[in-house]
């Protein structure tokens, strides 16, 4: 596979969203989803973030060939809702991590998610090529596993307790798509 596919990303249009490069132009949306106590715990995130540091981050994105970062757009009026992020590419297996994030209570549960899930997986299969999508999703995020296996994500197995989050061990769920498995078309 090509060792740079990420090289060019497209915009990605979808029915209610789109996914664009991200860019600073991004930043204040993914600034309200880096700072949502909700999101930050359903990812198991506990670092604090800083304005500067996670500005030069953002501006840095289009910088790096070997993953793909996309900004979430809702079309109707061009809200940044979060991101979607295919990472850890491993050219010789086709393969990528697959990481969500939304801004917050405000956008969850409308399947915006599911919608960019979709869009992603597309892209990933379609025009990039990959063979297999992985992630990883805390056993206390219900409503994340409900949004992968909407999108064709398979359980495969369970990392038993590998998570300790507020003083409590957690199981971690272990789910991939393959190129070959059945994608439902959802609002995309």
């Amino acid at each position: 596979m090509d060792p740079t596919p990420f090289r060019d990303l497209p915009v990605v249009k979808g029915d209610r969203l789109r996914l664009e490069p991200q860019g600073l132009e991004h930043f204040d949306g993914l600034w309200a989803m880096l700072n949502d106590p909700e999101g930050n715990g359903l990812t198991g995130t506990d670092v604090q973030h800083d304005e500067e540091t996670a500005r030069r981050w953002v501006a840095s994105r289009k910088d790096h060939d070997d993953r793909a970062d996309f900004a979430i757009i809702r079309n109707e009026d061009d809200l940044v809702l979060g991101e979607v992020v295919l990472n850890d590419y491993d050219p010789d297996d086709a393969v990528c991590n697959f990481r969500i994030g939304l801004r917050g209570p405000e956008v969850f549960g409308r399947g915006y998610g599911t919608e960019a899930t979709g869009l992603v997986l597309d892209y990933a299969f379609d025009s990039v090529g990959l063979h297999r999508v992985e992630l990883e999703v805390f056993e206390f995020n219900p409503r994340g596993q409900r949004c992968y296996e909407k999108a064709g994500f398979v359980r495969e197995g369970v990392r038993r307790k590998a998570l300790r989050w507020e003083g409590a061990w957690h199981d971690v769920v272990v789910m991939g798509i393959l190129d070959t498995d059945p994608r439902p078309r959802v609002a995309r």
